[in-house]
């Protein structure tokens, strides 16, 4: 029996599909096959979002949450407590906390979580950038939501001792997320409880 080999567009799209996380070569291939078999008009709007968030999706020149503007449509937001900062990994994490509405400040994005075995450093993440907005001024309370894992709790020690000189307070949002845990799949009672309970860090 001879070896079917796919080639060609539908090759490469497949393999590109495959780089995504979470996406196997079987799932890479049901994708694949999904868009070839759908109406052109609706491939090509797919096509043109992606493209549109590659193009118009950039970071908050502020926060580093996503935005369309210079800044986010939470930084710009006259209504939003400017003085309490929540740090926060990812934009994920923004998302979901935000979704508690518990948060009447604005945030932080740090782009990620120092991880030395991933070659990961403070300098790669934007932790300069949040030392600069505290010192400032104008702001009251730093509140650590990074994830309570080693790497989470490794990025929240290093903030508090880069900002301990500003003497501005830094809180942590309490053990409501178990250990080991992520923002991105705690429910709106765990985040509540996390956030409510914070203390100082």
């Amino acid at each position: 029996m001879s070896d079917v080999r796919l080639t060609g567009p539908l090759q490469r799209l497949i393999e590109e599909l495959r780089r995504l996380p979470g996406v196997g070569p079987r799932s890479a291939e049901r994708i694949a096959f999904h868009l070839l078999k759908t109406g052109r008009d609706e491939a090509l709007m797919l096509a043109s979002t992606i493209s549109d968030i590659k193009e118009k999706v950039r970071p908050c020149a502020r926060c580093f949450n996503l935005a369309e503007a210079e800044l986010c449509h939470i930084c710009s937001d006259p209504r939003r407590n400017q003085s309490q900062v929540v740090v926060v990994e990812q934009p994920k994490d923004l998302i979901n906390l935000e979704a508690t509405g518990l948060i009447a400040g604005v945030y932080h994005v740090l782009m990620g979580h120092i991880s030395p075995l991933e070659g990961i450093e403070p300098a790669h993440l934007t932790i300069d950038a949040l030392v600069d907005r505290v010192r400032a001024g104008g702001i009251d309370e730093i509140v650590l939501a990074t994830n309570p894992t080693l790497e989470g709790d490794a990025t929240a020690l290093h903030i508090t001792s880069v900002l301990h000189e500003t003497g501005v307070p830094v809180t942590r949002l309490a053990r409501g997320l178990a250990p080991g845990s992520s923002i991105e799949y705690a429910n709106r009672a765990m985040l509540e409880e996390a956030f409510r309970g914070r203390r100082k860090y």
